[in-house]
């Protein structure tokens, strides 16, 4: 995969980027991470510019959040429903809806980077839930702007051994996911135990 992508990068450089890191925010399943990394590569051969590849990546990673929110919005729960016809993307929309539902911005925030996979799918249902576009735009922004930075930063400076650096950052960011799911339920399992101690101690009081 690693040779195509090369080829790809050395034969559209920037634009090839752009349309990667676009498609991937609407669920398309594209290597955008490898494309960023393969592009810092470049830069650091000196075969394209750093402006052109950041710009590229960066563009299109929000121009695609922002398609993703719009299609969400104006296309609601009806179309929802639609893409959760299957159980894998049912369970995985419903993952995202949890996050935007417990963080907000903050979700969006994290769905950029630190669990990327869900990025899309959290697009759709914060435009879908009715999250403001202000917010989801801020937020948006800040965490594509880490996104880009790591991946192409991570390619200039790693620029011999890009697929080996993908390798890790693959197991890195499943680790994390793992980690905020974990988090996640331990919070829950917490709220759940205390409502529990507050109906005993209700309880005791009523038969006091």
């Amino acid at each position: 995969m690693s040779d195509t992508i090369f080829a790809l990068v050395t034969g559209y450089g920037a634009l090839v980027i752009f349309a990667s890191a676009y498609l991937s925010c609407l669920a398309i399943p594209i290597p955008t991470s490898l494309m960023m990394l393969s592009g810092g590569a470049f830069v650091a051969s000196g075969d394209l510019t750093v402006w052109q590849v950041v710009g590229a990546a960066y563009a299109g990673a929000v121009l695609g959040d922002q398609s993703g929110f719009l299609i969400g919005r104006f296309g609601g729960a009806p179309l929802v429903e639609r893409i959760a016809r299957t159980p894998a993307r049912r369970a995985v929309l419903d993952r995202a809806r949890k996050l935007v539902d417990r963080r907000g911005g903050l979700g969006v925030f994290f769905s950029t980077w630190l669990v990327a996979p869900l990025g899309p799918w959290v697009n759709f249902i914060a435009g879908a839930t009715g999250l403001s576009w202000a917010r989801f735009s801020v937020w948006d922004i800040m965490g594509e702007t880490i996104w880009v930075a790591v991946y192409v930063g991570l390619g200039y400076v790693f620029a011999s051994q890009i697929e080996a650096v993908a390798d890790i950052l693959g197991n890195a960011v499943g680790l994390l996911a793992a980690l905020a799911v974990a988090a996640a339920m331990a919070v829950w399992i917490r709220g759940a135990l205390k409502a529990q101690r507050k109906k005993a101690e209700a309880r005791a009081t009523d038969l006091a």
